[in-house]
């Protein structure tokens, strides 16, 4: 077996701390998005996760942004990388979303979710506009010990 996954795995990793870094450290100058981008936004991240439950790879794949699908390749890899190191957002039991927020021009859309074995985990999207649609730049799981929405 090649490195190449374990690099790619580690890559998406790396950036979806980012995310996760902007997220809950930027300052609380947030922009409002419009009802329209919320929908858009959500309808995105929806999509992404009917696309998995299907085993569509290449569906999930066309709402990956550029940084993604540059890192990962192909839609059979990323779909792999996903299998693997995101398993709740491959196959989660149950999905709340929660509404999105736009920090400092960054698109968050935090997703509570629960896994095969009942437990809670908060997956944290970030997205960016591309053109008239959304598309996903990172996703950052922890576990959630809050209550579900």
């Amino acid at each position: 077996m090649t490195q190449q996954p374990a690099l790619f795995t580690r890559l998406v990793r790396l950036l979806a701390a980012a995310c996760c870094a902007l997220a809950l450290g930027a300052p609380a100058q947030a922009a409002s998005l419009t009802p329209a981008d919320e929908k858009t936004v959500r309808t995105t991240v929806q999509g992404q996760l009917a696309a998995f439950a299907a085993d569509d790879a290449v569906k999930a794949f066309s709402y990956a942004a550029p940084n993604i699908r540059e890192a990962l390749g192909t839609a059979a890899g990323f779909m792999a990388m996903v299998r693997n190191a995101y398993p709740v957002v491959y196959r989660p039991s149950s999905v709340a979303f929660l509404k999105p927020e736009n920090k400092d021009g960054q698109v968050m859309q935090r997703v509570q979710m629960l896994d095969a074995s009942g437990d809670a985990w908060l997956a944290i999207y970030s997205l960016q506009r591309e053109g008239t649609s959304w598309l996903i730049t990172g996703c950052v799981v922890v576990a959630n010990k809050g209550r579900m929405a």
